[in-house]
């Protein structure tokens, strides 16, 4: 069963508490571009040393309502494209907000 819009953290709320735990661990977090403080959509960019970025998104799923799901990975040849794909989706969707996460193992935080 999906989780009603009114039962989710707040997207702000959400985001502080990821940057959080991730500096917590002796990592660096950041928010790359602010969304829509209640309800925006939030993308988490993992990341080693500022480099191999994977995109994460949450997506519909079945079993769980919404599961964060892999949705790019940054091209070792092209490392530029990935940043302009980021660039673009945040054109598009103004509400999204944009979390670049650096730490070994990222992923943790948002599983």
């Amino acid at each position: 069963m999906e989780e009603a819009a009114d039962d989710r953290l707040p997207a702000h709320l959400e985001v502080s508490a990821l940057i959080r735990a991730v500096e917590a661990a002796g990592g660096f977090a950041t928010v790359v571009k602010r969304g829509e403080r209640t309800a925006g959509t939030i993308l988490v960019c993992t990341c080693e040393k500022g480099r191999d970025s994977v995109l994460y998104e949450r997506m519909p799923s079945v079993e769980k309502g919404r599961e964060w799901v892999a949705t790019r990975r940054q091209d070792p040849e092209k490392p530029l494209e990935f940043n302009d794909y980021l660039a673009k989706r945040g054109e598009r969707d103004r509400d999204c907000w944009i979390v670049e996460l650096d730490i070994a193992n990222a992923q943790r935080f948002i599983a």
